[in-house]
C-alpha cells in the first residue's frame, strides 16, 4: 500500500461523484457503494494509517489537529482536490464549503462522531458552513473539496 494506491483508491471514487449534485442522493450513493464496512472503505482507512506513519498524509499540525492536502484538483481526483485531517475529541476552525464538500468519516479509537455523524459518508452542499466537530473518539476524515474551494473565517 502507498501514496499510489491511495491516489488510485480516491479517483476511482471521485469519478463516481464526476457530475452529480452534492446532495443527500450523493450521501445515499456513496453510503451504499463505498461501505463503511466494505473492502474499498477499509482499504481507504488502512491507506490513511499507512500514510500518517509514513509521513505523506497528515504531516502537518495546528491547534491539535492534523491535516494535508495529498492531491490537489485537476490530478487522478478530476475537478477535487483531497484533503485529510485527524481530529481527536475537538472543535476545528469555522470554514463554509463554497462549492461543497464530500467526506469519510474513519474511526480510529474509541466511536467518534463527526458533527454528529457515525463512521461513514457525508455531503454538504455548496455555501454550507461548520466548526468540524469529533466527539467521542478519534477518527480521520477524508474529505474531497470541488476546485479545492474552502474559505476559512476566523469565526
Amino acid at each position: 500500500m502507498s501514496i499510489q494506491d491511495f491516489s488510485e483508491l480516491v479517483g476511482k471514487i471521485a469519478q463516481r461523484l464526476d457530475g452529480k449534485s452534492l446532495d443527500l442522493a450523493m450521501e445515499a450513493d456513496l453510503n451504499a457503494h463505498f461501505l463503511a464496512s466494505g473492502a474499498e472503505f477499509l482499504a481507504l482507512k488502512a491507506l490513511c494509517a499507512k500514510g500518517e506513519a509514513e509521513g505523506w498524509l497528515v504531516a502537518r499540525e495546528m491547534g491539535g489537529i492534523r491535516f494535508g492536502r495529498p492531491i490537489k484538483p485537476g490530478g487522478v481526483a478530476g475537478r477535487f482536490s483531497v484533503d485529510v485531517v485527524r481530529m481527536k475529541d475537538i472543535k476545528g476552525p469555522h470554514h463554509i464549503h463554497t462549492t461543497g464538500e464530500i467526506g469519510a468519516i474513519m474511526a480510529i479509537e474509541g466511536a467518534p462522531r463527526f458533527d454528529g455523524k457515525g463512521e461513514g459518508w457525508y455531503v454538504y452542499g455548496p455555501g454550507s458552513d461548520h466548526h468540524p466537530t469529533v466527539t467521542g473518539g478519534d477518527a480521520y476524515i477524508l474529505y474531497l473539496l470541488p476546485e479545492g474551494a474552502i474559505e476559512f473565517t476566523g469565526r
